[in-house]
């Protein structure tokens, strides 16, 4: 992005009056890992206490966030990979200083 216009592939457009979108398109899991599995199955023979490993939690984030500007008749579109939630934040701010100056 430079002071009057965004490059992209599709060429340069006019940054005065650009949309941008946003569209997260990520997902996060959340699984028992199957050592705590194994552990609170290996602990609830000596003990009750085995069962509290099944409260360890495993969170994975995949997926993309797409991101589209449209501005002087032009359209460009891109998908960024994401592996972490701050990262779709991270994205979300920078398009929202890009929306910022688009005005």
């Amino acid at each position: 992005m430079t002071e009057d216009g965004i490059i992209t592939p599709a060429g340069k457009m006019p940054l005065s009056g650009a949309t941008w979108t946003v569209t997260d398109m990520s997902r996060t899991e959340e699984k028992i890992p199957t050592h705590a599995i194994v552990l609170a199955v290996v602990f609830l023979v000596f003990c009750f206490l085995g069962l509290l490993f099944l409260l360890m939690k495993e969170r994975n984030t995949a997926g993309h966030v797409q991101v589209t500007v449209n501005s002087g008749g032009k359209f460009h579109s891109t998908m960024i990979p994401v592996y972490d939630p701050m990262a779709v934040h991270h994205i979300m701010q920078q398009v929202n200083y890009a929306r910022s100056v688009s005005i």
